[in-house]
């Protein structure tokens, strides 16, 4: 049925853009208010399918005027919205997101309507997770429901592809377990991992290889990626040389990108190089999803 359902949250992004980022207590001056869709895993089925890849979501929004805003922008990136949940009485998620002048983001998630995301809704979809050659997940949406759509690809052979991020304290067995690959960027490398502080990006992937994970690939911003597949080798892929306007949504555009060509049988490593070519492009361009490339616009 798909490459890839994403199965996770929706959120509508409240995004001003700052000189410099306020301090406790202080107040600064921002630019307008910028109103776009969001949600990482809104993001990352906009991003995959903005790359022609055949992606549906399962996700819950409220009946407002934001879980409207993120239909008609996953419609228009070419998402199959079949399988949104729209809850009545419910207030679509919220992300409030300060850039800095340096493209940087600092953001907090109001849960609202992804909160309801259930186990049940998973089970409901089975057949359409069986139908699909990977599902996408992160953690913005409840951990039993991540939990039990990750024990429903496993059960149906469908690849998990496993973005933890916001980073927990630590993954369950079965989680690791599932994920091929787990998808994490240095900081949450490290802190999964246990680290200290000291290592290297392979050190800690190594670690999460070790604890269970089938694969790994940490991003590594401007200097692209490291990939250790199933059979524990390890390779760097290089980063692309772009000017970062925002990098909001630039490791949603990788996972998406990434979980497509894992979906049409690329290998890690060449699913990895193509995923940081989107991810470049993405951060080129302000917002999350309004910076997303076709094919077309990638850098080479």
């Amino acid at each position: 049925m798909y490459d890839v359902l994403v199965v996770g949250s929706a959120n509508a992004d409240l995004t001003v853009r700052v000189a410099r980022r306020p301090g406790a207590g202080e107040t600064v001056h921002g630019s307008d208010l910028v109103e776009s869709a969001g949600g990482k895993g809104a993001n990352q089925a906009a991003a995959a399918a903005r790359l022609g890849g055949r992606v549906g979501l399962l996700a819950r929004v409220g009946d407002d005027a934001y879980g409207e805003l993120l239909l008609d922008a996953q419609r228009a990136a070419g998402t199959d919205v079949a399988h949104v949940i729209v809850e009545s009485g419910a207030r679509t998620g919220t992300a409030m997101i300060i850039v800095g002048p340096d493209g940087d983001n600092s953001i907090v998630v109001s849960p609202g309507a992804n909160a309801a995301l259930t186990p049940e809704d998973v089970a409901a979809a089975r057949d359409v997770i069986a139908a699909s050659a990977a599902v996408s997940l992160q953690l913005e949406v409840p951990m039993e429901t991540v939990r039990a759509t990750a024990a429903t690809a496993t059960e149906t052979g469908t690849r998990v592809v496993l973005n933890p991020s916001p980073t927990p304290d630590g993954l369950a067995p079965e989680l690791l377990a599932a994920a091929d690959p787990l998808v994490v960027n240095e900081h949450e490398a490290q802190q999964l991992a246990g680290g200290s502080g000291e290592g290297t990006p392979e050190d800690w992937a190594r670690a999460l290889r070790e604890q269970g994970a089938r694969s790994v690939v940490v991003t590594l911003g401007g200097d692209g990626a490291l990939v250790v597949d199933g059979e524990g080798g390890t390779g760097r892929v290089p980063g692309v040389k772009v000017e970062a306007v925002d990098t909001t949504g630039a490791g949603d555009a990788f996972t998406g990108a990434l979980a497509t060509r894992l979906a049409r049988g690329d290998s890690l490593t060449d699913a990895a190089r193509f995923a940081v070519r989107v991810g470049a492009a993405a951060v080129t361009k302000p917002g999350a999803q309004p910076s997303y490339p076709t094919l077309d616009e990638l850098p080479s």
